[in-house]
C-alpha cells in the first residue's frame, strides 16, 4: 500500500472536509426553505401520505416514527447548524470519537429527507453526498492520520463517479460518439448559467473539443486515480479543472463540488508546493504517515476495517452495472445509499421545451367569481428560462428543485404526473409556501388569480444580433397547451 502512504493527506484532508461541510450547509438550508411547499403536510407530495404507504426497511428515516413541518424545520435546520460548526472546524476541537460523532450527524439527518423526499430528492446528487457523506464519518481529525483505506474509498467513488458518466455517454448517445453533443447540450441543459448563452455560441470545432477532452476524463483519466504519486495528484487536479469548466457552463446543484471536493482528497497538495510530505514515522495500511499524529487508537482501526469490509463487498453491483451493457445512471441500490451508481446526459435533447405558467384575474374588481378573464401574465421562476430578456443567473450549488423538475415535466408530462396538478391548485388558492418558490408572482400581494393555465414553447438561444438588438437571450414560439386552463373546484 505504499502508493497510498508516499504522502502526508493532512491538509487534503482538510480541504476535502471543508468543501464538503460547505455542501452539506447548501444542502440542508436549501431543504429548510423549500420542503413546505413540496413535501409538507400541505405540499405537493406530503410526506405523511408518503410513509403510510412504504416501509420503514425501503426508506428509513426519522420521518417514518413521526413526521409534522415543525420536526422537519427543526431537522434541516440542525443540519444546517452542524454543517456550519464542521465548516467552522469544530471536528478539529473535538476527541476523535466526538469528531465522528459530530460528521455522522448531518448525514443521519439528510439520509431522513432524501428518503421521504420522493422525486423531489430523486437526483444523483443526493445520494453522492450521502455515499461521501458516510465516508467522511471515518476519516478522522487531527488526532490520528488519515486512514489509507477510507482515502482508497473515496478515489473509488471518484473513479465510478467520472468512470459511470463516461460510459453512460458512450452507450447511450451517437452524438458522444460523434463528438457533437454539445452543439446543443449548453442550450438544451436543465438550467442553463449566465456563460451557457457564451458557451453555445462557441465554434463547433471547439465543442468537439471539449467533448474529446471530456472523454479523455472521463474513460482514462479514473485509472490515473489508482498509479503513485505524483501521477494521480494531476490526475485528479484535471479532473478538477474539468468540474470548474462545468461549474462555469451551467447549474447543476452541487454534484460538481462535490466531485471537485472529491478529487482535492487525491491531492498531495506538496506535489503543488503546499505543505510537506516528508515524514520520520513509519506508515501503516491504515494511516499515512507523519510524525505529527498521535497513535491509532484499536477501536477506531477495527471500525475502519470493518466499514471499508462492508462497503468493497457492497460494491459488486456497481461493478456489475458498469460492465452492463444495460447500465443504468444515478441509481442506490441500498437504503443508506451507501455505495451507488451515477452518470448524467446518457442522452441529449436536440430541443428546448419550457412550461410556462399564467393566470389572470377577471374583470372588475379582480376576484374570482364574476366576468372573464381578461390578461394572462406569466409566472416567473427563479433559475429556469421564462422571460426571454432575462439573463440566467447562477444558483449551483443551491438546488432549484421545482425549476429542475419544470425542465424534466417539459421532456414528458409523466414525470409530472404526480405533482403539477397540485402545483396548479396552490398557485390558485396564492398558497404563500408556493409562492416563495418562485421569483415573482404576476398579482402582487393578496391577489389570487381566478384562472390558471400552461403552455409549452419551444425555446432556442437568440443570435448575437438578436442580444445586441433586441436584448433577448432566448426567442420562443408557442408548441401547445400543457395544462388546460382551470380554477378552483374545476
Amino acid at each position: 500500500m505504499q502508493w497510498f502512504t508516499d504522502a502526508d493527506y493532512g491538509l487534503s484532508r482538510l480541504v476535502f472536509q471543508r468543501v464538503l461541510a460547505a455542501v452539506y450547509l447548501v444542502a440542508f438550508l436549501g431543504a429548510a426553505r423549500q420542503f413546505r411547499a413540496l413535501i409538507g403536510e400541505r405540499g405537493m407530495l406530503p410526506v405523511p401520505r408518503y410513509v403510510a404507504r412504504v416501509p420503514f426497511r425501503q426508506a428509513p428515516s426519522l420521518f417514518q416514527l413521526r413526521y409534522s413541518d415543525r420536526l422537519f424545520a427543526t431537522v434541516a435546520w440542525t443540519g444546517v447548524g452542524c454543517a456550519a460548526a464542521l465548516l467552522a472546524g469544530v471536528d478539529g476541537l473535538l476527541p476523535l470519537g466526538g469528531a465522528m460523532a459530530l460528521w455522522a450527524l448531518p448525514w443521519l439527518l439528510y439520509l431522513s429527507i432524501v428518503n421521504v423526499g420522493q422525486t423531489w430528492y430523486g437526483f444523483g446528487w443526493e445520494s453522492l453526498l450521502l455515499e461521501v457523506g458516510f465516508l467522511a464519518v471515518f476519516l478522522g481529525n487531527d488526532e490520528v492520520a488519515p486512514p489509507v483505506l477510507v482515502l482508497f474509498l473515496l478515489r473509488w467513488v471518484l473513479f465510478r463517479v467520472e468512470f459511470g458518466a463516461g460510459l453512460i455517454k458512450m452507450r447511450g448517445d451517437a452524438c458522444w460518439r460523434k463528438l457533437t453533443c454539445l452543439y446543443f447540450h449548453h442550450e438544451t441543459q436543465p438550467m442553463p448559467g449566465p456563460l451557457s448563452w457564451f458557451f453555445h455560441h462557441l465554434p463547433k470545432p471547439v465543442h468537439r473539443m471539449e467533448v474529446a477532452a471530456n472523454h479523455f476524463t472521463q474513460l482514462v483519466v479514473p485509472f490515473l486515480l489508482f498509479t503513485p504519486q505524483p501521477i494521480a495528484t494531476w490526475a485528479a487536479c484535471l479532473m478538477v479543472v474539468t468540474q470548474v469548466w462545468l461549474v462555469l457552463s451551467g447549474n447543476f446543484a452541487w454534484l460538481n463540488w462535490l466531485t471537485i471536493a472529491l478529487g482535492l482528497s487525491v491531492v498531495d497538495f506538496s506535489v503543488l508546493g503546499v505543505g510537506s510530505s516528508s515524514s520520520s514515522s513509519p506508515s501503516s495500511f491504515l494511516s499515512s504517515s507523519s510524525s505529527s499524529y498521535g497513535s491509532t487508537p484499536l477501536w477506531y482501526e477495527v471500525v475502519v476495517v470493518l466499514v471499508g469490509c462492508v462497503l468493497v463487498l457492497l460494491s459488486y453491483r456497481p461493478v456489475l452495472n458498469l460492465v452492463s451493457r444495460r447500465q443504468v445512471m444515478n441509481t442506490s441500490f441500498d437504503p443508506l445509499h451507501l455505495v451507488n451508481s451515477y452518470g448524467a446526459f446518457g442522452s441529449v435533447s436536440r430541443v428546448r421545451h419550457e412550461i410556462v405558467i399564467e393566470g389572470a384575474v377577471e374583470a372588475g374588481d379582480g376576484k374570482a367569481g364574476t366576468g372573464e378573464a381578461v390578461e394572462w401574465r406569466p409566472y416567473e421562476f427563479k433559475g429556469k428560462p421564462g422571460d426571454p430578456g432575462r439573463w440566467p443567473r447562477q444558483f449551483a450549488p443551491y438546488h432549484l428543485r421545482l425549476d429542475w423538475m419544470m425542465w424534466f415535466a417539459a421532456l414528458s408530462p409523466a414525470y409530472a404526473e404526480a405533482w403539477f396538478g397540485g402545483l396548479m391548485e396552490r398557485l390558485l388558492e396564492g398558497d404563500r409556501d408556493t409562492l416563495r418558490l418562485l421569483r415573482r408572482s404576476p398579482f402582487g400581494v393578496g391577489v389570487r388569480p381566478a384562472v390558471v393555465r400552461a403552455r409549452l414553447y419551444r425555446y432556442r438561444y437568440a443570435s448575437w444580433a438578436g442580444l445586441r438588438k433586441e436584448g433577448v437571450w432566448w426567442e420562443r414560439e408557442l408548441v401547445r397547451e400543457f395544462f388546460p386552463a382551470s380554477r378552483l373546484g374545476r
